[in-house]
């Protein structure tokens, strides 16, 4: 790895007409390391700035905006130098067209400066300093600005230019713990109409950076208070009115905020939470930002769904039908497939640990089927459960309740005489529970291990291939599940037994 004294000097010696721009300098005033450094320079000094850089870092350069004319500079150990023309005849030009004024600063590579690195996960981190203030280009307040904690545009046109600074400007407020004037708030509600207008792997991006950040509900009522949220999720605005008989003022939505709240908390107290099973939990936990998009729209559907019946509030398939609704909004900010069916199965069965805890006995063959049908999506289905249940009761008591939750299910009729916190108390018992199975017998409810396969079947009931074969060994693993048979010879005993009925299966 290249010693942070030498990348300084090499980078004076590659780009000695170019700026440090942006976020390095303003993290640099701020003492806070940055995940890349940008440099702006003259357009045609851009790509030889770069294949020089990449050459004397042994790194590897290329275009990434031909119109823009950008070029990133990424080596092994992680570090990241993204050089770009300046927009403009000049640095100053250049300034003028930026984001907000905390961006909005430049200092001048031939000027003194040093370099400290460190690790940061697969990147490499870099904070500029020993930098002279006098140097620094502050166009516009920006170096107040900082001290202040505000985000304020730049100029009038920052969000038309490009309407993903709508949620950048919270996405900084979210990051540095700054707040956004009240001049550039007011352009930013002008201006929300257009939230959907970036490409959707930019807002993707953006929701990232502000659901990796800690108070994120609190972040997602602002942009609310702003008019962002709604214009790029229409249902939440529609949640506001929807049992609010039943949520209170606010109604779903308020709800949603809370279980928004509950994910973040949970993941932060794993160890709390699920003091047997937090070490075993926590390789799954490490997505936040998918966490907390899950919880945002996990009841998107409700407000669709609602209906009186029989004098009762009732939102008959709204998981369903949310999954559906989810899955539509990801596509368009171009999630990975795997993203969206992971956060979609969650939203589609984010009621099966409810449906169970509604039986006073939950079954070997159900808890088999529960971890069955939902897959990869099972155990974090399993933490947003926990955080939409505990969304019901008042912070103070969900500590409480951590507590209880690791004793035995609760009979129904206990949970009963507690009123809601006892039904709160009970589904979390269950969330334990399934963990237990999960964690302790994996071989016999996530995992059987196969005693016979389908040529067994096949050879033994004198069927052909086909779907019919499969459902018989499904047959044959749940009564493998529930004890019924422990070995090759009880199951091929059990299909000479039942070979009637098994030929009855349907092979459609």
């Amino acid at each position: 790895m290249i010693k942070p004294e030498a990348l300084a000097s090499l980078i004076k010696n590659c780009a000695p007409e170019a700026y440090f721009v942006g976020g390095a300098v303003r993290d640099a005033l701020m003492k806070r390391y940055c995940g890349d450094i940008d440099l702006a320079m003259p357009r045609e000094l851009v790509k030889p700035c770069a294949v020089k850089l990449a050459a004397k870092l042994k790194a590897s350069a290329f275009e990434m905006d031909p119109d823009f004319c950008v070029w990133r500079v990424t080596a092994k150990s992680g570090l990241q130098i993204d050089l770009c023309a300046f927009v403009g005849k000049d640095i100053k030009a250049d300034l003028k067209r930026r984001d907000f004024t905390i961006n909005a600063l430049a200092y001048p590579v031939s000027s003194a400066f040093k370099i400290k690195t460190k690790p940061a996960g697969k990147k490499l981190s870099l904070l500029l300093t020993s930098l002279k203030k006098e140097n620094i280009i502050d166009l516009n307040g920006g170096i107040d600005d900082i001290k202040n904690k505000t985000v304020r545009a730049n100029n009038s046109k920052v969000f038309t230019e490009d309407p993903l600074r709508l949620l950048r400007a919270f996405r900084v407020c979210a990051e540095l713990k700054f707040k956004i004037e009240d001049k550039t708030l007011s352009l930013i509600k002008k201006s929300v109409s257009a939230a959907l207008n970036p490409a959707g792997e930019r807002i993707q991006e953006e929701f990232k950076r502000i659901f990796a950040a800690a108070n994120t509900a609190n972040i997602l009522r602002a942009m609310d208070g702003a008019g962002l949220l709604s214009a790029l999720i229409p249902q939440l605005e529609e949640q506001k009115t929807c049992a609010i008989c039943y949520y209170g003022e606010g109604g779903v939505f308020t709800h949603t905020m809370k279980v928004v709240e509950r994910i973040e908390f949970l993941l932060n107290n794993l160890e709390k939470a699920f003091p047997k099973f937090h070490k075993k939990i926590k390789p799954y936990a490490q997505d936040t930002a998918l966490y907390k998009m899950t919880a945002l729209l996990h009841d998107i559907a409700k407000p669709a769904t609602a209906k009186m019946i029989n004098g009762r509030l009732r939102f008959f398939h709204h998981e369903e039908r949310g999954s559906e609704m989810a899955e539509k909004f990801l596509k368009k900010l171009k999630y990975s497939c795997d993203a969206q069916k992971l956060i979609c199965k969650m939203i589609y069965y984010h009621l099966r640990p409810s449906n169970l805890a509604s039986n006073e006995i939950v079954t070997d063959k159900g808890i088999y089927k529960f971890f069955k049908e939902l897959g990869p999506a099972g155990l974090p289905m399993l933490l947003l459960c926990w955080a939409d249940y505990t969304s019901y009761v008042r912070p103070m008591q969900v500590f409480s309740l951590m507590r209880k939750s690791v004793l035995p299910v609760m009979t129904m009729e206990e949970a009963k005489k507690k009123d809601n916190i006892g039904k709160t108390l009970r589904h979390m018992q269950m969330l334990n529970f399934l963990f237990g199975k999960y964690f302790n017998e994996s071989k016999r409810f996530v995992a059987p291990p196969k005693i016979i396969d389908g040529r067994d079947i096949m050879s033994v009931l004198n069927v052909p291939p086909g779907p019919r074969v499969g459902r018989i060994l499904e047959a044959v693993t749940l009564a493998q599940v529930e004890g019924k048979i422990k070995n090759k010879e009880q199951a091929l005993a059990l299909l000479e037994k039942n070979k009637s009925a098994f030929l009855r299966f349907d092979n459609n």
